[in-house]
């Protein structure tokens, strides 16, 4: 069965349209936030996955809804390409290094949603994203897509690279957690 979505929110705020494929492919994201568009590019991109994510900001106040909005429109696709989870690996995690900074990463994809950010920036900004939205898009994904997401930033100083480090560390565990391994369902319960 092809694990695809194709999931849309529309609000006052936003227009948000993702296509996504959890085979590797072309990726291709486009938001009125460059930085945003390289994130999520690479957070696909590491998984293993494909697909479209096309974001228009209705009101162009700052960064936040458009920002918020891909990633919970993502979860959500996500959430319905990976249909009742049985077989999945469940689990994923990884270390990445981007030159001067280490991030490690860890996800469970047993519908349990919460988030942890252990991490700091030294500016407020990278691009045009701010970086105060890097863990506020992995706490909106963890929800949309019903999961618990780690991160922890071990070090870096810059916070390109660190950014960078999270979505590529973040990327790879979802691609782990998202394998299929075998036909029961991932949990002891018998349920997720």
């Amino acid at each position: 069965m092809p694990r695809e979505s194709v999931v849309e929110r529309r609000t006052r705020e936003t227009e948000v349209k993702v296509e996504l494929s959890l085979e590797p492919g072309e990726v291709n994201v486009d938001t009125p936030v460059k930085f945003l568009n390289h994130m999520v590019e690479t957070l696909i991109f590491y998984m293993g996955a494909s697909g479209r994510v096309k974001a228009i900001d209705l009101r162009g106040f700052d960064d936040h809804h458009i920002v918020e909005d891909v990633a919970i429109v993502l979860g959500s696709a996500l959430d319905k390409a990976l249909g009742d989870r049985v077989g999945l690996t469940r689990f994923g995690w990884s270390i990445v290094p981007m030159d001067d900074a280490l991030t490690l990463a860890s996800v469970d994809l047993g519908g349990r949603v919460y988030f942890v950010f252990k991490g700091s920036f030294t500016r407020d900004t990278v691009g045009d994203m701010a970086t105060e939205m890097v863990p506020h898009f992995i706490r909106s994904l963890a929800s949309s897509l019903k999961a618990t997401i780690h991160v922890k930033v071990m070090w870096g100083e810059n916070n390109h690279h660190v950014a960078e480090s999270i979505f590529k560390a973040l990327g790879l565990a979802i691609g782990q957690a998202i394998q299929v391994k075998g036909s029961g369902v991932p949990s002891l319960k018998g349920v997720l």
